[in-house]
């Protein structure tokens, strides 16, 4: 079933005065009528641009981009200011805000034209969530391009905004394998690393899958070696994950060619000297390791109440962080 286009303004009726036959008012009531003149009107409104103050516009929502710089910002006013706005924004109406409006897609745009002191030249849409999610997809699909990873952590904000994956696969334009892919990738690769990467127009999803396996099967500390890998001076983002990929390979084969120490394990006894369990601190976990040989029935309740005990341990946690 074809999509409806979003962006496409209702098609208006063209008639001749030579082959239209004079309106019968008796078929035709005048509320009838006005009715329908009034609801053409709407629709012609809802895609007329406006001219909207930048700061009554909010750019929050999820984000298909990895963050654009003052640079970049700045090179685009200043052909904004040579030849004006030549694409509109796209905006939708805030209910809980009157006056007010929340940006669908063009945030470049509108923090260059905040640094010009110009109002926005934007369409406005009253848009549910989803559809402003479609059309902030599709638009940035077909004009910007984006990347194989920052279509990745889109992907993953929208599924972590609670977006269903009905929904995610359109604003993509993706099939579920490729979704499954992507998420797998934003996963297992840590947000501050993508961003210390950027963009990376020129690495493809197989070699972003590949470090993602690189830090899945043999549990690499990746912000680490990020740190340790970048250069001062690194030019390109593709560049950049060049030599973090490098990195974790060569990490990869020193593990492989050096004997693996065991992971120092500390046993926790209880009071009567029995053996509960042993924490043994890894690279990317803590484990805990509860015996049924030594304490059976305390392994069998922890096995039940494991999150109870959990979420009750984390909120103490978060309590005694407050008060100190």
């Amino acid at each position: 079933m074809a999509r409806r286009n979003l962006f496409q303004p209702p098609a208006l009726p063209v008639s001749s005065a030579s082959d239209t036959p004079a309106p019968d008012k008796s078929r035709f009531p005048n509320t009838g009528a006005m009715s329908g003149v009034k609801s053409t009107l709407k629709d012609l409104s809802s895609n007329a641009v406006r001219e909207i103050a930048p700061d009554l516009i909010e750019e929050d929502g999820p984000k298909d981009r990895l963050a654009f710089t003052d640079a970049d910002v700045a090179q685009l006013a200043e052909s904004i200011r040579q030849h004006g706005q030549q694409v509109p924004i796209m905006v939708r109406p805030m209910a809980e805000k009157p006056g007010s409006y929340r940006i669908v897609y063009g945030r470049r745009r509108l923090r260059a034209l905040r640094l010009l002191g110009q109002p926005a030249k934007a369409l406005v849409r009253a848009l549910s969530d989803d559809e402003a999610i479609l059309a902030q997809g599709q638009e940035n699909a077909q004009r910007l391009d984006p990347s194989f990873i920052e279509k990745s952590l889109f992907a993953a904000e929208l599924a972590a905004s609670g977006y269903e994956t009905a929904v995610i696969l359109d604003a993509l334009a993706v099939d579920k394998p490729m979704l499954s892919r992507m998420q797998k990738v934003a996963r297992s690769i840590p947000e501050a690393v993508v961003r210390e990467i950027g963009p990376a127009h020129g690495i493809g999803r197989r070699r972003w899958e590949d470090l993602a396996d690189l830090v899945n099967n043999h549990d690499l500390d990746l912000v680490a070696l990020a740190q340790a890998a970048l250069a001062p001076a690194s030019a390109t983002s593709d560049g950049r994950f060049a030599q973090i990929a490098d990195a974790a390979a060569a990490a990869v084969r020193q593990t492989s060619s050096t004997p693996k120490a065991p992971s120092p394990a500390l046993p926790v006894l209880s009071e009567d000297g029995l053996r509960l369990a042993q924490v043994s601190d890894q690279a990317r976990s803590v484990t805990v390791k509860l015996s049924k040989t030594e304490a059976p029935e305390f392994a069998m309740w922890w096995l039940e109440n494991a999150e109870a005990e959990l979420q009750r341990l984390y909120k103490e946690w978060q309590s005694a962080r407050k008060a100190d």
